[in-house]
């Protein structure tokens, strides 16, 4: 193999743009090879000839390169190059916040982010806020955001702690500013992408997904396992279903029942909005009690134990079956 020959044992000082002053020296210095014996250049030198023929001003690094940095400045200076600008970034902690994330931890292959339905976007937000804050508070930035923002002298010397949750927290936001009709093109490819069906009334809840679910695998596995099977035809429920949350007995219910088809028959077909259904609904619901007139009403429109508001179900179905539905709900207990 060909060595370096260092040519003085001596101590280096640098200035690194987040560390500040940094210095190592004769234990960090020998004569090391530069070439393998195979013929191949080691990484100490290649990356310093990369660095030189393709004109990079900064080096940024985890903190285990600073040993190292000795012998990247003692070749600098054998080459009569004029060394790049070094920061070193603060490392990712585990959930502890006390030693390096780790497999062990948790730490997983990007791709598997991609796979569990996380945005790249999101991701980007994630790992730039890791470590560095930009001078005023917000948190959710686009890439073009952070990018303006950004600066190495805001980077923090301590380690960040990795939150998965603050992560899906992130992701969340990042759909949340997807229109409907990205969400669902989103939606839609990710589910091909996964090889499960695309339901054809997909397009009518993507805004409820849109703003349910974190991920785009959590909707994705709410589709797959049939939790608004019900928007194609309500699945066969037992009776029992309609008084189970009423606190009610079931002539009163049945009573309920009848009175809220006859409020929601008064709407327009074009006004039957979700937040138009709540006001023609609530107040009745409050007089008469909301669990007595609300649990009924969306299992009638279900027929599960658990799913949407029964305002956003009706919404969702549309005036003519939601006043079918509540007639077959009448129909079981009357």
């Amino acid at each position: 193999p060909l060595r370096f020959r260092v040519p003085e044992l001596k101590r280096y000082a640098w200035s690194d743009v987040v560390r500040g002053a940094l210095s190592a020296g004769e234990e960090a210095l020998d004569d090391f090879i530069l070439i393998k014996s195979d013929g191949y250049p080691t990484y100490n030198f290649s990356h310093i000839v990369d660095d030189i023929e393709m004109g990079v001003t900064h080096v940024i690094r985890g903190e285990e390169f600073i040993s190292s940095t000795p012998r990247f400045l003692s070749l600098y200076e054998a080459l009569g190059k004029k060394p790049p600008t070094y920061a070193i970034l603060p490392p990712i902690l585990g959930p502890d916040g006390k030693k390096k994330l780790s497999k062990r931890d948790g730490a997983k292959d990007i791709l598997d982010y991609r796979k569990e339905g996380y945005l790249p976007d999101a991701v980007v937000n994630f790992l730039a806020l890791l470590g560095w804050h930009p001078e005023d508070e917000r948190e959710v930035m686009t890439r073009e955001e952070l990018t303006a923002a950004f600066s190495l002298e805001r980077v923090q010397k301590g380690g960040a702690t990795f939150d998965e949750t603050k992560l899906r927290w992130f992701n969340h936001e990042h759909l949340k500013r997807l229109s409907d009709a990205e969400f669902l093109s989103r939606c839609t490819a990710f589910l091909k992408e996964r090889g499960s069906p695309v339901p054809v009334y997909l397009g009518k809840i993507a805004g409820l997904l849109h703003e349910r679910f974190e991920t785009l695998s959590a909707a994705a596995s709410a589709l797959e396992l049939g939790e608004f099977s019900f928007m194609e035809e309500i699945p066969p429920y037992d009776e029992h279903l309609l008084t189970k949350g009423a606190k009610a007995e079931i002539p009163v219910i049945a009573d309920h029942l009848k009175q809220t088809q006859a409020l929601l028959a008064g709407i327009e077909g074009d006004a039957f909005s979700a937040s138009r259904i709540k006001d023609v609904l609530f107040p009745y619901a409050t007089e008469k009690g909301r669990s007595a007139v609300l649990w009924p009403l969306r299992v009638a429109l279900s027929g599960k134990e658990r799913s949407p508001d029964p305002f956003t179900l009706a919404e969702l179905l549309g005036k003519e079956e939601t006043t079918k539905r509540i007639e077959v709900g009448i129909a079981k207990i009357g």
